[in-house]
């Protein structure tokens, strides 16, 4: 059986596949090429685009502030305390006490009462009344309270830091008064106004009848 050569100088190849490839990379190159070149010209533009409106934001924030300073300037240091007053009372009235006691009842425990509430400051914040009381509260143990002060911050509409810590040393008396600082965030009050009301109606009994436990004890360690 005879073995066949090629005996010939420049053997037999394909020529049009490699330079078909080649061309079919090139065309391809150049496609991504056309669209990278427009997305950047796009990107360049869009933040041209907003560079100019950012800075006609800024010159209108600075020609505001201009104002403001005018009309503050031109107003006697006695109606800008007015104003202010009048701007305290109205967050004052929107801020709502009977969602106030619904928010504690939710965090109250049995074991804990409030005896003494006192409302410092009302703001309203990106769309929030937020407000900072002092809370004195007595629970029958310490554990009582840190309890209620844990889930009292679980709930995020409060921000709770203990003060003082005092055992209640009167006669016919028992258990620790802590003062709180609170934090409060008020949730816009809805239509559920007969709950609430019911609620605080809750905290109401629930003071009072603490309140005549102890009034009862006292009278009976007096006989």
């Amino acid at each position: 059986m005879l073995a066949r050569l090629n005996l010939a100088s420049h053997p037999f190849r394909n020529r049009t596949l490699p330079w078909a490839v080649a061309a079919a990379v090139a065309c391809a190159s150049l496609v991504a090429l056309v669209f990278i070149v427009a997305a950047s010209r796009e990107t360049g533009a869009q933040a041209e685009r907003v560079e100019a409106d950012v800075a006609v934001l800024r010159k209108q924030r600075a020609t505001l502030k201009e104002q403001a300073a005018q009309v503050r300037a031109s107003v006697p240091p006695e109606q800008l305390k007015t104003l202010e007053a009048a701007h305290t009372l109205i967050e004052r009235k929107r801020f709502s006490w009977s969602k106030l006691l619904a928010d504690l009842e939710s965090s109250l425990p049995k074991d804990v009462r409030v005896s003494r509430i006192n409302v410092r400051d009302v703001a309203r914040v990106g769309g929030q009344t937020r407000a900072d009381l002092d809370l004195a509260v007595v629970g029958r143990t310490p554990l009582d309270v840190t309890q209620m002060i844990s889930e009292m911050n679980r709930t995020g509409i409060f921000s709770v830091v203990p003060v003082t810590e005092n055992p209640k040393t009167g006669r016919g008396e028992s258990g620790f008064e802590w003062t709180l600082r609170v934090g409060y965030i008020q949730r816009s009050v809805g239509p559920s106004q007969d709950s609430q009301s019911d609620q605080t109606a809750r905290v109401a009994a629930r003071t009072a009848n603490v309140s005549a436990q102890q009034t009862s004890t006292t009278e009976a360690q007096q006989q």
